[in-house]
């Protein structure tokens, strides 16, 4: 028997179109007039994107000839700790990925012996969303990984401050996403990576790194599942991948559950080791804590200049007691 498509309901149309995007690859589901670019442009980010890999740093690596699986550390914050740091990445102009890339960034850079000053190049990988840019659009109930990435480079020479790193951070990846990068550049980047793949010899210590992080854009949020938790008799759920292929150094899966952050940090192993990968995040949570404490202390003078406009500028201490205590002062000198 044979369905014509005239007997389809427009319902079963649109299932049907979803169900064809969800089978297509996510370069075939990106609309062309989004992932168009110049073939001299897309040539010229290849040769770009290829030097870049070449001349950034990474962490030192334990063993590198032998087979390789994925570890995980984990990253947890209490509910307080988790409202501050998000409080403080809204007043700082940046998203907890950027933060957590910036914290990351320091921690590497701090764990290495360098001179002070010495600057070294780390890539950041912020993997995006695309479910909305695909034609047909998906929601989140369309099973899949749907994520196409953006790479930066950042020089790090580890006088830095966490938040002055993470705008650097965010704002890079934003100037990227508004141009499109990760939609033009998905099929430039799978095809680097195949290419890695068949010659990992491209690659720094043939060790398949494509960056030294990768962050999601936006966190996995779940809210009221304890107790669905607790009655499906589940003890512990992580939502992560496998990163011993070809992948970062260090793949950061975070979500929010019921206010508290969680962070699966995954790593290869044992390119790199669990004491490695655990003294690094040990330094970001600190980093973080050190960054969250800087951003909670008032500035008195933005308080003075929006409590007292008609004052003019925040008085200084010499203001206060007088220009005459100083030259009293000398005289008795």
């Amino acid at each position: 028997m044979y369905l014509t498509v005239e007997s389809l309901s427009s319902s079963t149309c649109c299932h049907l179109e979803e169900s064809a995007a969800v089978e297509a690859g996510l370069e075939d589901r990106i609309p062309q007039k989004d992932a168009w670019k110049p073939f001299w442009a897309r040539g010229v980010d290849m040769v770009g994107y290829s030097i870049n890999g070449l001349r950034t740093s990474t962490l030192p690596f334990e063993e590198t000839g032998t087979a390789r699986s994925t570890q995980m550390v984990r990253l947890a914050f209490g509910r307080e700790e988790t409202t501050r740091l998000l409080d403080a990445c809204k007043e700082n102009g940046v998203k907890l990925c950027s933060a957590m890339a910036a914290a990351t960034l320091l921690a590497a850079r701090q764990s290495k012996k360098l001179d002070s000053g010495q600057q070294e190049t780390y890539s950041v990988a912020t993997l995006i969303n695309c479910r909305q840019f695909l034609e047909p659009a998906l929601d989140d109930h369309n099973v899949g990984f749907f994520y196409s990435a953006i790479t930066n480079t950042h020089k790090i020479h580890g006088e830095e401050g966490l938040w002055e790193l993470a705008k650097r951070c965010h704002d890079s990846y934003i100037s990227a996403k508004n141009s499109k990068k990760h939609l033009t550049d998905t099929a430039d980047l799978n095809f680097l990576m195949c290419r890695a793949i068949e010659n990992p010899q491209l690659t720094t210590a043939s060790a398949l790194r494509t960056a030294l992080v990768s962050v999601f854009e936006e966190p996995a949020t779940y809210d009221g599942l304890s107790g669905l938790q607790s009655k499906a008799g589940v003890e512990e759920y992580v939502g992560c991948a496998t990163v011993h292929g070809i992948g970062p150094s260090i793949g950061v899966f975070d979500s929010v559950r019921d206010g508290q952050l969680d962070c699966a940090c995954m790593y290869p192993s044992p390119l790199h080791s669990r004491k490695q990968i655990q003294e690094m995040f040990d330094k970001v949570k600190l980093i973080l804590h050190e960054g969250c404490n800087a951003a909670a202390k008032p500035d008195i003078t933005a308080i003075w200049n929006t409590a007292f406009p008609w004052a003019g500028p925040a008085p200084t201490l010499i203001d206060l007691i007088g220009s005459d205590a100083d030259a009293a002062a000398d005289e008795d000198a």
